[in-house]
């Protein structure tokens, strides 16, 4: 009798044990399938309701993809076939966002995925945008472009502001003029090339594919500032990093495949327990050992330079050196407590970035500005003579000469205006947050169109289409009308902390560039702007350079 109680006993305690797990699993599936339907449905349409009660148009949204395959398709048509010189160059860039405000207007937004994205022109919106960077944090970095940089560019917040204040001093004006003769250095090498190319065909003019020269230009230029006394292993670990541009450019112009290409574009590892994992390709494998590679030789030369430092060494004048005696400072100021100073993967994503940001910038302003001066040869001419005005027979230009170039500034700014590096920014809203007249709901997002901004009618005048560097003659303030309508290093706090760098850089390179060469567009130069993380020649940029004697 007691044995029957026991096992009935024993029976009943297991029954309930399996109802509760039982009940436990049903909870969970049901928890877990109303997060999905939330995120890819109910969320969404919560969202877009509240958008179009403020008055905001754009297309229904569709399930999961919203309007990703519709851009993929247009991206793919405007990829295919290059446009006439004459040609506005938005719908090639960017077609599906100028797609939508051509449909429904400026106040309009898209579908990104599930997250709908809200489009900003307004130059008080953009204003508030820029200054308010707690209300508007940077999305969460796409893992494709983490294989790049992160960096201070990547980051909000306390982290955003440590980082910034520790790399200010590699930036200071004082520290840019001891780069000039790198500056120079690097350019020389590129135009003795092209010289050698005419010397061997014997003619005093010959075609070149200028793009190519330009990026291994900047890339060396960075290579020579930011690792100085190691400039031979910057350059392996600066191949490293064309590489992985590279694959990462492919791997965002990929062709669309249901579910996969877009895990990097609505960033689904959010949703599925913050994974980061990669489809195991064969171009992923790739961009991991890359990044492998790129980070051991880094660690490398940070280990050596911390080494030299605490045996009392004096740091080296480049940036690596100027970045680590700036966190090196830090830290002591403030007794080695953990939570101050940059780590050592930290000062890694901070080169990384220096790369990516520093030679992308510069090439792509350069090789668009040859492009619009081989368009409009009395500009290049202005601009010749203003260089041959300013440093006459000095054929090593200074930093203070290079800050006299007037009408070569004036250039760029408006080669700026029509080609800025990065085409979009974009932003996130993060709570409730009010923009102007509009009530930003949380889950949107904010997309600052740069290109767009820079080509808008009603803040550039009906001649926005058309080069005339003479509309900064005054300056940018004067020719904004003091409104946030230019924006190719960003704005505000958060604006580009390279900026000064890369002039510099590009004009050194022009002043030496036009003194040596004229240059026109060849018959075979193919005019298709594309960004590939920014805004590069699709085909390159071949041009018939003559020299100068």
């Amino acid at each position: 009798m007691e044995m029957e109680m026991v096992e009935v006993s024993t029976t009943s305690s297991s029954s309930a044990v399996v109802v509760v797990v039982v009940l436990l699993v049903i909870i969970s599936v049901t928890w877990w399938f109303y997060r999905v339907v939330n995120w890819v449905w109910l969320r969404p349409k919560r969202l877009e309701k509240c958008l179009r009660k403020q008055g905001l148009r754009g297309n229904p949204y569709r399930l999961l993809y919203g309007d990703l395959k519709d851009s993929s398709i247009m991206i793919s048509q405007a990829r295919s076939k290059p446009i006439n010189l004459s040609d506005d160059v938005v719908p090639r860039i960017l077609p599906f966002p100028h797609h939508t405000i051509n449909n429904y207007g400026k106040d309009s937004f898209m579908w990104i995925g599930p997250i709908p994205r809200v489009h900003i022109t307004n130059p008080e919106y953009l204003k508030d945008i820029f200054m308010k960077i707690g209300d508007f944090p940077k999305p969460h970095s796409n893992r494709l472009f983490q294989f790049l940089a992160t960096g201070l560019a990547d980051y909000d917040g306390h982290k955003w502001a440590k980082h910034r204040k520790i790399i200010n001093p590699a930036f200071h004006v004082e520290k840019l003029k001891d780069m000039v003769p790198a500056f120079y250095l690097s350019c020389s090498e590129m135009l003795k090339k092209w010289e050698q190319l005419m010397d061997g065909s014997g003619k005093e003019c010959c075609e070149v594919d200028v793009w190519p020269y330009l990026e291994n230009m900047t890339g060396d230029v960075i290579s020579r500032t930011a690792f100085g006394s190691s400039y031979e292993e910057a350059r392996s670990l600066f191949q490293l990093q064309r590489e992985q541009a590279q694959l990462v450019g492919k791997a965002m112009q990929s062709v669309y495949v249901p579910g996969w290409r877009y895990m990097y574009i609505i960033h689904i590892h959010i949703y599925i327990g913050h994974s980061h994992r990669f489809v195991p390709t064969k171009m992923n494998k790739k961009m991991k050992q890359i990044d492998s590679q790129v980070r051991t030789l880094l660690k490398d030369l940070i280990n050596k330079r911390e080494i030299a430092m605490k045996a009392g060494e004096a740091p080296n004048d480049d940036l690596l050196g100027i970045l680590m005696e700036s966190n090196f400072k830090e830290i002591q100021e403030h007794g080695n407590n953990k939570n101050v100073g940059l780590s050592i993967s930290d000062v890694i994503e901070e080169c990384k970035l220096f790369y990516f940001a520093g030679q992308e910038t510069t090439s792509v302003l350069l090789v668009w500005t040859m492009v619009m001066l081989s368009r409009f040869p009395h500009w290049q001419a202005r601009a010749r003579d203003e260089v041959l005005q300013v440093f006459g027979d000095n054929t090593t230009p200074d930093y203070d000469g290079l800050a006299r170039l007037k009408v070569v500034t004036m250039i760029f700014y408006e080669v700026l205006r029509h080609y800025p590096p990065v085409v979009l920014l974009v932003r996130t809203v993060d709570k409730q947050t009010q923009l102007g007249n509009l009530s930003l709901p949380a889950g949107v997002q904010v997309s600052l169109p740069t290109i767009l901004v820079h080509h808008d009618t009603e803040l550039w005048g009906e001649d926005a289409k058309e080069f005339k560097p003479e509309r900064f003659a005054e300056g940018v303030s004067k020719a904004t009308k003091g409104q946030v309508s230019f924006l190719p290093f960003g704005w505000g706090p958060r604006i580009c902390i390279g900026q000064n760098f890369a002039l510099a850089e590009a004009k050194m390179a022009m002043a030496l560039i036009l003194r040596r060469f004229t240059f026109e567009l060849s018959p075979s130069y193919t005019h298709a702007p594309a960004t590939v993380v920014t805004l590069q020649p699709q085909y390159g940029a071949h041009l018939i350079l003559h020299k100068l004697t």
